[in-house]
C-alpha cells in the first residue's frame, strides 16, 4: 500500500502545498523523539509539550489559509449577488445563464476547499495515532479534548468546517433561484421541498449529509450497542451502491424482532423462577441457576453465531427461532413432568438460540453507512423495551386452567407465549428475510486496502469531490495499528498483518490496552450488580415485603422503562457537558452508592429504602452502560471490528460471564438461608465495584 505521506505529496493541490500539514516532518519528528527518549537525553513532559507545540503550529497554518479562502469565495460570492440584484430589476436568460455558472464555479471551489481540509485532518489524526502508538501514550485524547473545548479553539476550523455553512447556503439559496425561473426567483427558505437539480449543489449537499447525518444521542445509542465500524469509511460509489443492494428494511426490522423477543424470553421468567423452582421441589434459590441457564448457554452460542454470521443471517436466524420454540415448550412442560432437570434444559436451549451475534452483525455489515447510526440506536431501543416488556407480561398471565393434562398457569404461561411468539416469528422470518449477497473474500480485501486511494481519486473528480469526506476526528480515534504502514524502518507490523482480524480470544485479548481491559473489567461489574438486583427481586421481595409476582412484575417493569430515558438525557445533554471519563468515573461511585445503600443493616428493612437503592444502583448502571460501551467503541482496535472475534463478541461474553457468576452466587448464597441471602450477594458486588473505581481512578491518571 501506498503510504500516507506519498499519498499527500501525489495528490495535493500544487498552489496550496505550502498549507497542507508538514507531515513528513511530524512523522521525522515523532521518530527522533523515540531515539531521544531511548538514551535519555528527553523527558516524558518536555516530549509532549513539543510535539503539541509543533502540532498547534500546523493546525494554525492551515485553519489561517481556511479562513483566507473563505474569505475570497465570501467575496466573490458578493460580487455575484450584485449582480443577481441587478438582473431582479432587467431579467436576462442568458445573464441568467452566466451567473448560475458563475456561481456552480464559486461551488466547485468550494468542494476543493473541502477536499482540502479533509486531507490535512486525515494528515493529523494519522500523526497523533502514531504518536500515541510509538510511546504507548493517549495523547489524542488529551489533544482532542483540550483543543477543541477551548473557546478560541483553531482545530474546531479543520474538523467542524466552521464558517462554511454561510458560504454552502448562499451557493444553494442563489442557484436554486436562478434554476429555469427565467425571471422567476423562488427561495429555498420560502419553498424548501423544492428540489434543486444542481450537481455542484448535490455534491455539496451529500458532503454537508456526510458531517451532520446523526444527532448526539443516536451516536451515544449507537456506540452503547457496540456495534464496531471499520476504520476505513470511504466508501467508493460503486461500493456504496453494493451496500444499498444488500439492505433490505425488512430483513432489518427481523433482526430486531428477534432482539426484542428474545430479551422478553430472558426477563419473562424473573417474577416467577422462585415460584417455579419451589413448585417442582427446589429452593427459591434456585431460581439463580434458573436463570443463569440461560447466560450460561448463551457463552457458547455467541461465539458459533458470531463464527456463522460470516457465511449467513439467514440460516443463524432460523435455526435459532427454532432453538428457542423448542426450549420454550420444554420449559413449560417441566411443570406437569414435575422435572427440574426439564425446566434447566428448556432454559438452556434458549440461551443455545440467542442470535444477537447476528443481529449486531447483520446492521454493521448489511445497513447502510447512512442510516447505520439509527439502527444501531434501533437495536439498544429493542433490547430496552424486550427488557420492560418481559416482567410486565409476567405479570399479565395471572391465570390457572388445564387442557389436555396441559397445566396453564404464571409459571408455565411465560414459556407457552413465549413459544407461540417464536413460532410466528419463524414464520414471518421465512416468508420476508432476504439473504444479502456475500462479497468475495478477496475483494473485500481489495475494497479495504484501497479505499484510501478511491478517497483521493475521487477527490480529482469535479462533481464527486466530497466523496473525500470522512468521520471527524472526535469521531475516529479508534483507528487501527494501519497508520504506522508508512513507516519504512521495517519496526512495525506489515500493512496486512495489522489489519487481519483476530483469529481466537487469545489473539483477541492481545489486541487489548490496559485501558480497554479496565473497561470490560466495568462492564462485568455493572453486569454483576444488575443482574444480582434483577434475579434476587423476587425472592428479597417476597421475603421482606411479601410482594405478590404481580408487584414484583411492576417493579421490574418501572425499572426496565427507565433505560431508554437515561440514555436520552445523557447521550443529550450530559455528554455535552462533562468528558466520558467523568461520567463514567461518577456512575462507578453511584452503582457503589446503590450497592452500599441496599445492604440490610437497619432493623426493619424497609421498602424506600430497597426501591430507592435499587433504582440508583440500575439508573447509575444503565449510565455507566452507555458511556463505557461509548468509549470502548472508540479506543478498542478495529482490527476487532471484523470476523468471528470482535469487539461486540468480547463485549457480549465478559457480560454474559458476569450474569453467570452472579446468578451462581444468588443459588449458592441461598444455602445460607434467605435472610442472609441479600447481604451475601450483595457484597461481592460492592468489593468488586470498589476493584473497578481504582482501576480506573489508576488507569485513567496515567493516561492523561
Amino acid at each position: 500500500m501506498v503510504a500516507f505521506g506519498k499519498k499527500l505529496k501525489e495528490r495535493s493541490i500544487e498552489e496550496w502545498q505550502e498549507y497542507y500539514i508538514n507531515y513528513k516532518l511530524m512523522k521525522k519528528k515523532v521518530k527522533q523523539y523515540g531515539r531521544q527518549i531511548e538514551v535519555g537525553s528527553l523527558d516524558r513532559r518536555h516530549v509532549l509539550k513539543d510535539f503539541s507545540r509543533m502540532l498547534d503550529h500546523q493546525i494554525e497554518k492551515i485553519s489561517l489559509f481556511m479562513l483566507e479562502q473563505q474569505g475570497l469565495l465570501s467575496s466573490r460570492l458578493q460580487k455575484l449577488r450584485e449582480c443577481h440584484d441587478a438582473l431582479q430589476d432587467e431579467p436576462d436568460i442568458s445573464q441568467i445563464s452566466n451567473l448560475r455558472e458563475a456561481y456552480r464555479s464559486v461551488g466547485q471551489d468550494l468542494l476543493k476547499l473541502l477536499v482540502f481540509i479533509d486531507t490535512n485532518a486525515i494528515g493529523i489524526r494519522k500523526i497523533l495515532k502514531k504518536f500515541d502508538k510509538r510511546f504507548g501514550y493517549r495523547f489524542t485524547n488529551y489533544y482532542v479534548k483540550t483543543r477543541a473545548d477551548h473557546p478560541y479553539s483553531q482545530l474546531q476550523q479543520v474538523f467542524k468546517h466552521v464558517g462554511l455553512g454561510a458560504v454552502v447556503g448562499a451557493i444553494s439559496r442563489n442557484l436554486h433561484e436562478l434554476q429555469n425561473n427565467q425571471g422567476s426567483f423562488l427561495s429555498i427558505y420560502d419553498q424548501p421541498v423544492v428540489p434543486l437539480q444542481d450537481p455542484v449543489v448535490d455534491s455539496i449537499k451529500n458532503a454537508v449529509d456526510r458531517l451532520t447525518r446523526s444527532t448526539n444521542f443516536l451516536n451515544f445509542m449507537a456506540q452503547h450497542a457496540l456495534i464496531m465500524q471499520d476504520e476505513d469509511l470511504l466508501i467508493h460509489e460503486d461500493q456504496a451502491d453494493q451496500e444499498e443492494g444488500r439492505y433490505h428494511f425488512m430483513s432489518l426490522l427481523l433482526n430486531l424482532a428477534n432482539t426484542f423477543l428474545y430479551m422478553v424470553n430472558t426477563y419473562i421468567i424473573v417474577p416467577t423462577a422462585d415460584d417455579y423452582s419451589m413448585s417442582l421441589g427446589a429452593a427459591a434459590t434456585v431460581c439463580g441457576v434458573v436463570i443463569g441457564a440461560m447466560a450460561v448457554a448463551q457463552l457458547f452460542s455467541s461465539v458459533y453465531f458470531s463464527a456463522w454470521s460470516n457465511k449467513s443471517y439467514f440460516k443463524p436466524l432460523i435455526f435459532s427461532s427454532i432453538v428457542l420454540f423448542v426450549g420454550n415448550l420444554v420449559y413449560a412442560l417441566a411443570y406437569d413432568f414435575n422435572s427440574l432437570a426439564l425446566l434447566l434444559i428448556g432454559r438452556l436451549f434458549c440461551g443455545f438460540g440467542s442470535a444477537r451475534a447476528v443481529n449486531r452483525r447483520y446492521i454493521s455489515d448489511c445497513v447502510p453507512l447512512k442510516i447505520r447510526m439509527q439502527a444501531s440506536a434501533g437495536f439498544v431501543s429493542a433490547s430496552a423495551l424486550g427488557m420492560a416488556c418481559g416482567p410486565a407480561l409476567a405479570g399479565l398471565l395471572q391465570t390457572n386452567f388445564k387442557i389436555y393434562n396441559l397445566t396453564f398457569n404464571q409459571d408455565t404461561l411465560p414459556g407457552w407465549v413465549m413459544a407461540v411468539a417464536w413460532l410466528m416469528y419463524l414464520v414471518w422470518l421465512a416468508i420476508s428475510f432476504v439473504e444479502p449477497a456475500r462479497e468475495p473474500e478477496e475483494v473485500h480485501t481489495s475494497q479495504e486496502s484501497n479505499s484510501e486511494s478511491l478517497m483521493f481519486d475521487e477527490a480529482d473528480q469535479d462533481g464527486n469531490m466530497e466523496k473525500g469526506l470522512t468521520k471527524q476526528l472526535l469521531l475516529a480515534q479508534d483507528e487501527t495499528e494501519h497508520d504506522d504502514e508508512d513507516d519504512c524502518d521495517g519496526s512495525e507490523e506489515s500493512a496486512e498483518d495489522s489489519r487481519k482480524p483476530a483469529n481466537s480470544f487469545v489473539a483477541a485479548y492481545k489486541l487489548l490496552t490496559p485501558s480497554v481491559k479496565v473497561q470490560l473489567l466495568i462492564y462485568f461489574m455493572l453486569k454483576y450488580a444488575m443482574e444480582i438486583l434483577l434475579s434476587e427481586s423476587s425472592v428479597v421481595t417476597t421475603y421482606y415485603f411479601g410482594w405478590s409476582m404481580s408487584s414484583v412484575s411492576i417493579f421490574l417493569f418501572c425499572l426496565g422503562l427507565t433505560v431508554l430515558p437515561v440514555n436520552l438525557v445523557v447521550g443529550s445533554y450530559i455528554s455535552n457537558m462533562f468528558e466520558d471519563r467523568q461520567i463514567l468515573l461518577a456512575s462507578e461511585i453511584m452503582v457503589c452508592v446503590g450497592i452500599l445503600l441496599s445492604f440490610h443493616v437497619v432493623v426493619p428493612y424497609t421498602v424506600p429504602q430497597y426501591v430507592i437503592s435499587g433504582f440508583i444502583m440500575f439508573v447509575s448502571a444503565e449510565v455507566l452502560e452507555g458511556v463505557n460501551l461509548s468509549l470502548l467503541s472508540r479506543v478498542m482496535s478495529s482490527r476487532l471490528s471484523r470476523g468471528t472475534y470482535n469487539g461486540g463478541l468480547l463485549s457480549t461474553e465478559a457480560g454474559t460471564i458476569a450474569r453467570v457468576i452472579a446468578d451462581a452466587t444468588i443459588t449458592v448464597a441461598g444455602f445460607l438461608g434467605q435472610s442472609m441471602l441479600l447481604n451475601v450477594t450483595l457484597l461481592p458486588s460492592f468489593i468488586i465495584c470498589v476493584g473497578s473505581i481504582v482501576a480506573t481512578c489508576f488507569t485513567f491518571n496515567s493516561l492523561y
